[in-house]
């Protein structure tokens, strides 16, 4: 237990309060099979092989992974999970985790779609966030085409707009609603494309208080230098700089771009150095909190501890709007059960899909977890013990 803050985040009873017997074992097989790198590399590969070939493979996923990590198929089906969450004061972002397909149809819809969230979440304290990648509202070769300074044709410039359009869609109902939203962050390089939108966004909408946030990958080793660079300009342009500091998503594919093509890479060389610069980076906000709204996306819980810390010294109150915890559901339930147990904001990032459109994040997941030194092994380990722990009790 923190002496700090009174929170131990290997409380299994607070961690799991929410789950049957039933539920707790199903966990436990699913963590067990994830432990295995083997099972994780192959398991994926037949099911991703099994998709393409559109083999019924449904049944097998949907009860399994897929319930475990998301909330469902569609926004109705998701709130069986919005609400078990907010009955534990947990939050939840509908995240509609569908890869784009390219066209502007495609973008079209995803606009649309994100638009139902943001309704979804107007007036509702269960959905403080909405969330959306810039890549799902237009193309990835226009958003490397303008970060590299090229000159775009005609058409290139005008579906550049159509995307900026459903950007501004999107953040300017979020605005009207008072529903908070991420930008998420994504590759290096077209990563300087996206922010710049953010900060538009926020020039515009985040006056009176944080509605557009900005995603700031941590293993980046000059996202601190961002991240103080941006609250300058929120200072000089008078809004409020809306900050999530994560760790980040897309490593080696990172490392593989920058060894390929010959240039240094963006990733910190060490984790330590990553863990390091995200503590520092909670600081920076923490220290800036008049000007900076804050949602700590992170699964570390040495960062979670620090930044009950920073808030208790700095005198922030645990239900202090301007400062959110965030974890991806089905993960980390021992921090996010606990700091909202202990009356801190939490959220749980809920993604939603089709079940085949939905395979990339599953497969992303297990691989996560399976790569995290220890993360599988840590979540198994608590499952376990609050199964021992039950056992005990009802001896």
């Amino acid at each position: 237990m923190n002496p700090v803050t009174n929170v131990s985040f290997d409380d299994t009873a607070v961690a799991f309060s929410s789950k049957s017997d039933t539920e707790l074992y199903k966990m436990y097989l699913l963590f067990k099979s994830m432990n295995s790198n083997t099972f994780v590399k192959v398991g994926g590969g037949l099911l991703n092989t099994a998709i393409k070939l559109h083999l019924p493979v449904k049944f097998i996923i949907k009860p399994t992974i897929f319930n475990h990590f998301c909330g469902g198929e569609t926004i109705e089906e998701s709130e069986r999970a919005i609400r078990e969450l907010a009955r534990y004061n947990i939050g939840t972002i509908l995240d509609y985790s569908v890869e784009g397909e390219g066209s502007d149809k495609s973008f079209d819809d995803t606009r649309d779609e994100i638009l139902r969230t943001v309704e979804k979440a107007r007036g509702n304290k269960s959905i403080p966030f909405s969330v959306f990648k810039v890549t799902g509202l237009m193309s990835t070769a226009l958003l490397e085409k303008v970060q590299a300074g090229e000159k775009l044709t005609v058409e290139e410039q005008a579906a550049y707009d159509r995307g900026l359009k459903r950007v501004q869609a999107i953040c300017q109902r979020c605005h009207e609603a008072d529903v908070r939203v991420f930008v998420d962050a994504e590759e290096s390089w077209f990563q300087d494309t996206i922010d710049n939108m953010a900060y538009a966004m926020m020039e515009l909408y985040n006056k009176e208080k944080a509605i557009v946030y900005n995603t700031y990958q941590l293993y980046r080793h000059d996202r601190l230098e961002a991240l103080a660079r941006d609250y300058e300009n929120a200072v000089a342009k008078n809004y409020i700089l809306g900050a999530k500091p994560v760790r980040g998503a897309y490593m080696e594919k990172e490392r593989k771009r920058a060894e390929e093509q010959g240039y240094p890479s963006p990733i910190n060389p060490t984790k330590a150095a990553s863990d390091k610069l995200y503590n520092d980076g909670l600081r920076f906000c923490i220290e800036h909190i008049d000007r900076i709204s804050l949602c700590a996306g992170t699964h570390n819980e040495d960062s979670c501890y620090l930044l009950m810390e920073l808030m208790e010294e700095k005198g922030i109150a645990p239900n202090d709007e301007r400062v959110y915890f965030a974890q991806l559901f089905g993960m980390s339930d021992n921090l996010s059960y606990n700091l909202a147990n202990a009356g801190y904001n939490v959220a749980k990032y809920v993604p939603y899909g089709p079940v085949e459109a939905v395979m990339p994040y599953l497969l992303r997941r297990a691989n996560e977890n399976t790569a995290i030194a220890g993360q599988s092994s840590r979540e198994f380990g608590l499952i376990s013990k609050e199964m021992e722990r039950r056992k005990k009790a009802r001896r």
